[in-house]
């Protein structure tokens, strides 16, 4: 089976190309962002490019083009099979209790904005085509060996490989939810084909606090960890995985289990 993956030098699209490749099916990873013939069938479509945790540092308007413009350059001359466009649960950020696929959606003008809204209009014109075959994944805080060094778990890996006491300036409450990549690229094939939903969060489910990871992380490494007084705290709302749970019988891992063979992993 054709798979053609938008991004696939990032964090998510390498490992996803790796594992559909071991699986036997043929990977296109287009380098440039551009589809000479608009009649080939690119298979089942990835879209994969998108920021990371840094996008505050970079001038706005990447965002849009990552996550709109090139998206809308692309899908509008393509020939495939299935479309698949790669969000993030970011988009749920300030509501509260348990949210799922279907949750009223609230986005605030500023930089955060940029970001959320950008990814709402990228899922919107994929939506848009009423495709049977055209479907959103919105993922949370994506874990494994590589990971971006702009996220906050590769920022604390990256650190303590540098130094031995690390000052956090997040409130120890602040939490997140984390899903490992083997997760992630195991369940977007298995979206990809079979999907019978239009969106789907990718997540664990689960929400990790700052302390909990730091202090597994201190007693692997013996580094000590203190976190700034008055620091912001960050929290996210619970995200319902409920549907793909029920679709595909998924089972996350959990973070707090793999810190370990993770941190091994990434001293080779």
């Amino acid at each position: 089976m054709r798979f053609t993956i938008f991004g696939a030098s990032g964090f998510i699209g390498s490992n996803l190309a790796k594992y559909l490749s071991g699986l036997g099916h043929e990977v296109l990873t287009p380098k440039r962002l551009e589809i000479k013939d608009a009649k080939e069938n690119l298979g089942n479509v990835i879209y994969a490019i998108g920021l990371t945790g840094n996008y505050r540092q970079l001038p706005p308007h990447e965002a849009v083009e990552a996550h709109v413009t090139i998206l809308s350059k692309i899908i509008k001359q393509a020939t495939y099979d299935s479309w698949l466009y790669l969000s993030s649960t970011r988009i749920y950020q300030g509501l509260e209790g348990s949210v799922n696929e279907t949750s009223q959606i609230n986005v605030m003008p500023g930089v955060d904005g940029i970001y959320n809204i950008s990814k709402l209009l990228g899922e919107s014109l994929c939506l848009a085509l009423n495709h049977s075959k055209v479907r959103v994944v919105r993922l949370s805080n994506v874990y494994g060996v590589g990971q971006s060094q702009h996220t906050f778990l590769g920022s604390l890996i990256n650190n303590i490989n540098v130094q031995k006491n690390l000052l956090i300036e997040e409130d120890f409450k602040s939490s997140k939810d984390y899903i490992a990549i083997s997760d992630v690229v195991t369940m977007l094939e298995k979206i990809a084909i079979n999907g019978s939903e239009h969106i789907y969060n990718l997540a664990s489910g689960l929400s990790t606090t700052h302390k909990n990871i730091t202090g597994k992380i201190s007693s692997l490494t013996g580094c000590s960890v203190s976190f700034k007084i008055n620091a912001p705290h960050r929290t996210f709302p619970v995200i319902n995985i409920s549907r793909i749970k029920e679709e595909f019988k998924f089972i996350p891992r959990n973070i707090m289990d793999d810190l370990n063979d993770f941190f091994i992993d990434d001293k080779k």
